[in-house]
């Protein structure tokens, strides 16, 4: 009787607890947390009982995806982020939206910004969903040690001299779509009408399977097609609240996200042995180099990668690998169809430094033009439209003072746009911003400019994309000039990287 009554006791104080918990998940820590951003001057819906404003981001979501595109304007925030667009001119910078129980607020101050990205260490990645990790993880996701280890292995990889060794491989998929367009235009007698949006996804995807594997795309191509659905499905999940342990349940979502996830390990990990064999012969690709990297720590007793971490790392470089340079170059072109006197600008450079021979990897850096053009597409159009962290302890970020777990998002698109820092043009497309450098391009040589991220944890494929995406757009201009189709509709959306909704309809020309 007495040990019947002792775990009747011990089950009401374990139910006790678990309510308590639960109750404090989803009201008081919500309810501390809103008061004291309140105090400090941010504002923002009241919070609702565990979706906070999720319903409302759904719905603003799907009402600007499926609603008729305007005429074409470079103001695609109330597109991509209607939500956030209404709560930002609604309650003005300072502002914090609901994630569920967990507040977002929106830091658009250049120096705070700065403060965040190079603060890596308290300002964390945020890890709210794990099942993000089934789509992407290695470098992006790592934090601490790991992510110090990481980085330094795979840094040799993307040095200079690597890159120039892998740069013939990038112009043989560059001249492949090249070849693939001019054939198309000659059928077509001079001018042809097509969406490249398609061939530009297949040209990155190309270039990333030769310089990263060896490879070419028809062979990687079943994990393209894999990353592109695990894409799809992660979208779908990321809009809605994640509730702890729901990855174990055998849903029909999580069993697709999951095999999909087995799928593509196996198919690296079979490309991870046979590079193992290829090594003794020599390589010139960023497994090679990532892996010769990762012998020569061990051999010096230091701590290396595992085969699980470097399988992770594959994984990364096919799904972030490609995608970048692809949002990059399609947005360039439709920018360069729409303002056609810097398309023969930049034309003109190119003629002027490489003329009708194939382009070397030296005289890159010599394209001005082209270079100040991609900066200001990757202004207007950045691949990452919000960077998200999460302060791991009570900190404080210039006057604010910060309690542990709160989301920070910074708003690439809205502060690229914003005429405090760019000036009452902000919204055209003008490279001759960038004419002095990035530095120099913004009001007060203020630093907001970060399509890239910044600090300690910037994209360490910056460079590779910036050179993939010059000797692409200089190969694209010595061979044809191109407008927009008529059939063209500018529809930006969001799904991990801005691409157009209805492709990009062109109209090429030989030159």
């Amino acid at each position: 009787m007495a040990l019947s009554f002792a775990f009747a006791i011990i089950f009401v104080v374990a139910i006790g607890i678990c309510g308590w918990k639960l109750l404090n998940w989803l009201w008081l820590k919500p309810k501390k947390m809103e008061k004291l951003l309140r105090q400090q001057g941010f504002s923002g819906n009241s919070y609702k009982l565990f979706h906070g404003d999720t319903k409302e981001i759904i719905r603003m979501r799907k009402e600007a995806i499926t609603s008729r595109p305007p005429i074409l304007s470079h103001n695609i925030m109330q597109r991509i982020r209607l939500f956030e667009y209404h709560i930002i001119s609604n309650y003005g910078k300072n502002s914090f939206i609901w994630k569920g129980s967990t507040p977002r607020i929106n830091i658009t101050d250049p120096s705070l910004i700065k403060e965040i990205l190079y603060n890596h260490e308290i300002f964390q990645k945020p890890h709210t969903n794990p099942l993000l990790k089934l789509h992407a993880n290695g470098l992006a996701m790592y934090e601490g040690d790991q992510w110090f280890k990481v980085r330094k292995i795979a840094n040799p990889a993307f040095h200079m001299q690597k890159l120039k060794d892998m740069f013939s491989e990038i112009y043989t998929s560059c001249k492949d779509i090249i070849e693939k367009w001019r054939i198309l235009v000659s059928k077509e007698k001079e001018t042809c009408e097509l969406d490249v949006w398609p061939d530009i996804q297949a040209l990155t995807a190309d270039v990333i399977s030769r310089t990263a594997f060896g490879s070419n795309f028809e062979e990687g191509k079943q994990i393209f097609e894999l990353i592109r659905e695990q894409g799809h499905l992660m979208d779908q999940v990321m809009q809605y609240v994640y509730i702890p342990g729901w990855r174990f349940l055998p849903t029909p979502m999580n069993r697709k996200l999951k095999g999909n996830y087995e799928k593509m390990r196996q198919l690296v990990r079979g490309i991870i042995n046979k590079r193992e064999e290829a090594m003794r012969v020599g390589n010139v690709d960023l497994l090679s180099f990532l892996m010769e990297s990762n012998y020569k720590q061990i051999q010096e007793n230091e701590a290396g990668m595992s085969m699980e971490e470097v399988i992770e790392e594959c994984r990364l470089f096919y799904s972030a690998g490609h995608r970048t340079t692809a949002s990059l170059l399609v947005w360039t072109m439709v920018l360069l169809s729409v303002h056609p006197h810097w398309q023969e600008r930049a034309r003109q450079e190119v003629s002027q430094v490489f003329g009708n021979k194939e382009p070397k990897f030296d005289d890159l850096n010599k394209l001005k033009v082209v270079t100040q053009i991609l900066y200001e597409v990757l202004r207007l159009y950045p691949p990452a439209a919000v960077l998200s962290r999460t302060n791991v302890k009570e900190t404080k970020l210039g006057k604010i003072v910060l309690p542990a777990g709160v989301m920070l998002s910074v708003p690439v698109i809205l502060v690229h746009r914003d005429p405090e820092y760019w000036g009452d043009d902000a919204m055209e497309f003008n490279p001759n911003r960038f004419s002095e450098g990035v530095s120099k391009a913004t009001k007060n040589n203020q630093v907001a400019f970060f399509p890239f991220s910044s600090g300690p944890r910037i994209c360490i494929g910056q460079n590779f994309a910036m050179m993939e995406a010059k000797l692409a757009l200089a190969m694209i201009l010595q061979n044809f000039s191109f407008q927009l189709s008529p059939t063209y509709v500018h529809a930006p959306v969001e799904t991990f990287l801005l691409y157009p909704q209805y492709g990009a309809h062109l109209i090429l020309h030989n030159t």
